[in-house]
């Protein structure tokens, strides 16, 4: 893992959204019009709330869409974290003359989800691997 720098407002978004949800986020990262924000397992039900009304809270005051993951040590879990609830059949690790990547084999029906309106969805998902377990890419089979 690399090191993780946040600048001010990103420090000042993470406090927001513990401020509202009492969870404790681990890291944050954005792409576009939306936020991502990176928790424990045990902080997961703070951080969605009940019927999802702390996630709402924090739509509502960035006015951005908001994702909320669970942080995993294992590659294959984080991945899957990352994808929830989208049907991931098999995640696995490959290697190219760029470096290593993350390999997703998903139903052809899935793709919509995993990719995300815009990209968004597989934008923060690079991000994330790149930065927790510098993985360079991602790459779907279906």
């Amino acid at each position: 893992m690399s090191k993780i720098r946040l600048g001010s407002d990103d420090i000042q978004t993470i406090n927001l959204f513990e401020k509202l949800t009492g969870a404790k986020a681990r890291d944050m990262v954005t792409a576009e019009n939306v936020v991502c924000f990176l928790v424990s397992k045990e902080d997961m039900g703070l951080a969605i709330g009940k019927k999802g009304a702390s996630i709402e809270k924090v739509r509502a005051t960035l006015n951005k869409k908001i994702y909320v993951i669970e942080y995993a040590e294992d590659v294959q879990q984080f991945v899957r974290n990352i994808f929830h609830p989208a049907d991931i059949q098999e995640v696995r690790l490959s290697s190219s003359s760029k470096g290593k990547n993350v390999v997703i084999k998903i139903p052809r029906r899935e793709r919509k989800n995993v990719i995300g309106v815009g990209g968004e969805r597989i934008k923060l998902a690079r991000k994330l691997i790149e930065r927790y377990f510098n993985l360079k890419d991602i790459i779907l089979e279906s």
